[in-house]
């Protein structure tokens, strides 16, 4: 079995309060977008040992601790499945914000439960994927989602960007998730995101923002330079996605982005067209 397993990006991200636990509460729009990395997960003999090989970008981890691993772990501590032979070939930019692990690893979920026909809905492989990481729930469901809470409380946007071109920019490094938290001041009084956030994403600029985006450009300016290259390509609505590090610019459907991506030789850049 052959999965694609795609990135999403961040619309807006409001930091709307620091939790009990560690976390801090969040609203955001997720988008799922069509750069994908690519898994294969085969059964093997039931006698036998699960096995992980991965290809492509390397991955800073360690292999037996991969998302994909402690993915296949939590449903097999649940639902009876065979042993797998999982190949993940990375793709997605890791440390972008693009939510590439956790796409992985719910699409691991997806894949096994499929594979050995387990039966689960995606309700019951959303509580499987929540124990995963906060934005692994998403990617079960893969659909515009408005999310609150640590990013795992979902509820159908509405939104629907289709035919909208995208081109996403990642300047070859990371922004530490932790660190990037540790920067934000939580600010009172806004209006929900989602009452912000219209059909439109011309409309969005000044009013829909990442909370991330203002220290991060302070510590990485060229963050903020790839923004300001968008915006001046003719992108109607350019954000950093997550806590960074990617950018992305959203164009109109006719617009011709091969001349955009020449500006950003020496990075890797995406562009795709909107689901």
């Amino acid at each position: 079995m052959i999965c694609f397993s795609n990135a999403k990006i961040n619309v807006g991200l409001h930091i709307t309060g620091k939790r009990a636990d560690g976390y801090h509460n969040i609203e955001t729009m997720f988008y799922p977008v069509g750069l994908s990395d690519i898994i294969e997960v085969l059964p093997l003999d039931p006698e036998g040992q699960d096995t992980f090989l991965s290809t492509g970008n390397a991955i800073d981890a360690d292999p037996d601790d991969n998302l994909c691993l402690r993915a296949l772990r939590v449903l097999q501590s649940g639902v009876a499945t065979g042993r797998v032979r999982i190949h993940l070939h990375k793709i997605i930019p890791q440390g972008a914000g693009l939510g590439g692990g956790s796409s992985n690893a719910a699409f691991v979920i997806k894949g096994v439960n499929e594979l050995f026909k387990s039966g689960m809905q995606e309700s019951e492989m959303a509580l499987l994927a929540a124990r995963i990481g906060s934005d692994c729930p998403f990617f079960i469901y893969n659909s515009p989602m408005f999310a609150k809470g640590r990013g795992d409380i979902l509820e159908h946007a509405g939104i629907d960007l289709s035919g909208y071109r995208i081109l996403i920019v990642f300047p070859g490094f990371g922004v530490n998730t932790a660190r990037a938290y540790s920067k934000i001041k939580v600010r009172q009084g806004r209006s929900p995101l989602r009452e912000v956030i219209g059909p439109d994403p011309s409309n969005w600029r000044g009013s829909v923002v990442n909370d991330f985006e203002e220290p991060v450009i302070q510590e990485y300016p060229v963050i903020g330079d790839i923004k300001r290259k968008l915006d001046a390509a003719g992108a109607l609505y350019a954000s950093m996605t997550g806590s960074g590090s990617a950018i992305y610019g959203i164009f109109a459907g006719n617009t011709d982005t091969a001349g955009v991506k020449e500006m950003f030789n020496d990075m890797f850049v995406w562009s795709g067209v909107l689901g």
